[in-house]
Parts: C-alpha cells; sequence; structure tokens
C-alpha cells in the first residue's frame, strides 16, 4: 500500500468511528498530509502502526458537571479531558471554557497539544480539557461553583506526573486558582498539579505573558532568517485575551506597531496603535467589550461584528506588514488571505490554536507569503507551563527576565527545529510541513521505544 493510500484509509476511519468532529478532521489531515516525506523515507512507522496508534487518544473522559447558580437552580455542562498521548512524558494541556466546545473540538487540541509540546523540547505529553461552560456573564461565586464541581470529577484523572493542566480560553487567573483550590481540598496535596497559578502560591513568573510574547519572538526568527526584522512593521492582531494582549505588548517592545484587536462583539482599528494600558483595564480588570475602547480612543475606530460580512474578520482588512491570528480556530479564512496578499502582507503568524483554514494557508504559501503555523508560533505558553513545572519541583523561583530569556531561548530552538527539518526533508523554509515532521517524529519514535502500549 502507498502512503497515500495509507494515509487515506486512516483518515477514513477516524472518519467513521469519529463521526461530527471536523475540528479534528482538519488538523489530522494537516499533520498526515505533511508527514508523506517522512514515511516515505522511513517505513518502521508503518511496521509500528503509528499513524493508526497516534490518531486514537490514550484516555477520552467525559462526565457531567452540576453546580449551582445565583438563584439556586441546579445548571448542568459538559466536562471533557482528552489524554491524547504520554510517550515523551506526562500529559499536558489546557482547559477551554466556552459554549462552542465539544469533543471535536477537544480531541483537535489535544492533537495539536502532542506535536506543539514535543517541539519545545521538553518532556511533555499532550491532552486538553475543558466544558460547554461560559463564564461571560456569571458571578464570581457562579464561576467559583462551577470550577469546583468541574474539579470534583477532574482530580480523579489528573497528578503532577499524571496530567497536568493549564488555562486557556475561558480559564485565566481567577478560574485556576478556584480549580486549584478545590484539587487541594479533595486531596489534601499542595502540589504542582496546575500552570498558570498566581506567583504567591507557586506560579511562574512570564506565564500569563508566554504565549502572546513566544508569538512574537517565533515571529522574529521567521523575518530574522530572511533579512527582516519587526521595526517600524505594522502588525494587526485578533482577539483581546492573553495571547492578543501580551503579542501586542510584546511588538511594542520590538518597536512594532499593532494596529487591531477583537472580541466577540467587534474589532478596534487604531491606526496609531493599540494602547495596551487600556486594553489591559478593560479586558484583564473590568472584563468589558472593546466598545468601551472606542469610547475611551475616539481616534480609533470599533466594527461590530454585525456590520461585517458572515465569516469575514475585520482586522484582516487592515492594510499591514504582519498579521497574528490570535483568538480561535478558523478565524482567517480564504477571502482574508486574499485582501492580505493584496494589501502587502509578508508574514501571517498563527498566535491562536489553527486559526487559518486550510484553503488560506496553501494560498498564502502560493504567493510566498511567509507563515508561522501554530503548534510551533503560539508554543511558548506551554513551554513556559513546564518552566512553572520545573520551579514547582525544585521549590524554585526564576525572576522575569531569566523565564523570559528562557522562553526566547526556546521559541528560537522550535523556529530552528522546523526551519531545519523542512530542509532536510526538501521543502526548506515550509515550517508546516517542518514542524508536524519534527513533532511527529519525537514522539512516534519514543512510541516505537515503549513498545506495543
Amino acid at each position: 500500500m502507498s502512503v497515500q493510500s495509507h494515509i487515506d484509509k486512516v483518515l477514513r476511519k477516524i472518519e467513521e468511528y469519529s463521526p461530527g468532529q471536523d475540528e479534528f478532521y482538519q488538523a489530522a489531515h494537516e499533520v498526515l498530509h505533511s508527514l508523506i516525506p517522512l514515511l516515505e523515507e522511513d517505513n518502521r512507522y508503518d511496521v509500528h502502526n503509528i499513524l493508526e496508534r497516534i490518531m486514537v487518544p490514550e484516555r477520552t473522559i467525559i462526565f457531567r458537571v452540576c453546580w449551582l447558580d445565583d438563584h439556586g437552580r441546579v445548571q448542568t455542562n459538559y466536562g471533557y479531558r482528552v489524554q491524547f498521548n504520554s510517550a515523551i512524558g506526562q500529559y499536558k494541556g489546557g482547559l477551554r471554557f466556552h459554549p462552542s466546545v465539544n469533543l471535536g473540538i477537544i480531541k483537535f487540541l489535544g492533537f495539536e497539544q502532542i506535536f506543539k509540546n514535543a517541539l519545545t523540547g521538553l518532556q511533555i505529553g499532550g491532552a486538553k480539557g475543558g466544558s460547554n461552560f461560559d463564564p461571560k456573564g456569571k458571578s464570581d461565586n457562579e464561576i467559583m461553583r462551577f470550577c469546583q464541581a468541574f474539579m470534583s470529577e477532574l482530580f480523579k484523572h489528573i497528578g503532577k506526573t499524571r496530567d497536568v493542566p493549564a488555562g486557556d480560553i475561558g480559564v485565566g487567573a481567577r478560574e485556576i486558582g478556584y480549580l486549584f483550590g478545590q484539587y487541594k481540598k479533595l486531596t489534601g496535596h499542595f502540589e504542582g498539579v496546575i500552570t498558570g497559578k498566581a506567583l504567591n502560591w507557586g506560579g511562574s513568573n512570564t506565564r500569563k505573558e508566554a504565549t502572546g510574547y513566544g508569538s512574537v519572538y517565533f515571529a522574529e526568527n521567521i523575518l530574522k532568517k530572511y533579512d527582516k526584522d519587526l521595526e517600524g512593521k505594522i502588525c494587526t492582531v485578533s482577539g483581546s485575551g492573553n495571547v492578543a494582549i501580551y503579542t501586542i505588548e510584546k511588538l511594542y517592545e520590538m518597536g512594532a506597531i499593532p494596529v487591531t484587536c477583537s472580541d466577540s462583539k467587534g474589532t478596534i482599528y487604531h491606526e496609531t496603535g493599540i494602547d495596551v494600558n487600556s486594553l489591559k483595564a478593560i479586558k484583564e480588570i473590568n472584563h468589558q467589550s472593546l466598545e468601551v475602547y472606542a469610547q475611551v480612543h475616539p481616534d480609533s475606530v470599533y466594527t461590530p461584528v454585525s456590520h461585517y460580512p458572515e465569516g469575514r474578520h475585520q482586522a484582516w482588512d487592515v492594510p499591514c506588514d504582519v498579521a497574528f491570528p490570535s483568538a480561535t480556530q478558523n478565524e482567517l479564512d480564504l477571502e482574508d488571505a486574499k485582501v492580505l496578499v493584496a494589501n502587502g502582507c509578508i508574514l501571517v503568524n498563527e498566535g491562536a490554536n489553527m486559526p487559518t483554514t486550510p484553503d488560506a494557508v496553501a494560498y498564502l504559501k502560493k504567493h510566498n507569503i511567509l507563515f508561522g503555523p501554530g503548534k510551533a508560533a503560539n508554543a511558548g505558553g506551554v513551554a513556559t507551563s513546564q518552566l512553572e513545572m520545573s520551579q514547582n519541583a525544585s521549590m524554585a523561583n526564576w525572576s522575569f527576565e531569566e523565564v523570559d530569556i528562557k522562553l526566547r531561548q526556546i521559541m528560537r530552538n522550535i523556529f530552528e527545529t522546523a526551519y531545519e527539518t523542512s530542509k532536510e526533508f526538501g521543502c526548506e523554509g515550509d515550517l508546516v510541513t517542518g514542524a508536524n515532521i519534527a513533532g511527529f517524529r519525537k514522539v512516534a519514535d519514543s512510541m516505537i521505544d515503549q513498545g506495543a502500549v
């Protein structure tokens, strides 16, 4: 059987046994097809049935979460933890609380996490979890009760050498605190079982900033490879969570000018540059809509989602040099890619997980636009989570500067690994292929070493 036929067979099988999981199929198609050069060169992965094995999570946990709202009514949500692969270390991956969460979303994120974690060079396996619970509009007490109910089931399946969750969309410092407090109450153990903790009880400097900072560091490495830099570049950023906020902050430090941000209700375009302090106050402190930003900065333009064509993102219509999709999956489509190319964009760097649709990626590649894939470009968050685990294990506390230096080096290593792997397999500069092959090879070789488990 040819490699292509084998891949097609595996993809048909996962669609048959995992119906309705479109995001998981999308991630699987991208990874498996990019592995063709490796699979044609080395038949060990066929002999050991690695493709079939790596597509199936080691463990999938689905549970009910019942909690009391402020009116004394019992509410019910779904909870998930997909422990995908532990070949190179204990499971590691965030928790996402968002109404869009379902098993397919969690499987896609967990599958991507396998290779992202492998690329960091650190010993961590891939997992993801979450719930269809929406923290927006909920009181602090409701969020606390939900987190406690969620952890009352999850705690049975995690541990510092077993599975170490972190935050993701909808799970920030507040939620991490409530989750950890319940874990400690249930187990009686104060241990590094969750990352993203507050600094005064075991957290790491730079963790909140890490994914955004790391994304910018990755973009910096791409541009340097082609004798360019971020100085003076106009940058568009989507999102207004941790990733977007700290991408914007680090872009300023690099001399770039970030001019957009967005949330679920609309997009801000501020030609002179996004005011980071205002953005932090609105999103991190007051948890408000970006409509407020336009009120504070009347020289900015706010475009509600309802005023824009369905499926399009206003940020990608703004002329830019570098685009940083940093919100959610499939937010940059083919029409967006066409506009970016027409406007002279030279690099699309993914701060979110799989934010660019396959046809958009193909169009960008066809027009020689530099591209930083999410599993490499946004790996700074999980890398710093592992640094937090290291600090917890040794009861140490590294300074902001120490962690930032380590993060910058990790992102440089990830870029060099992806680039050199692309060169090795005859597609120099194709970081999607390079990142996928490098991450897969490390995990697959470890699976072969450990036998049929």
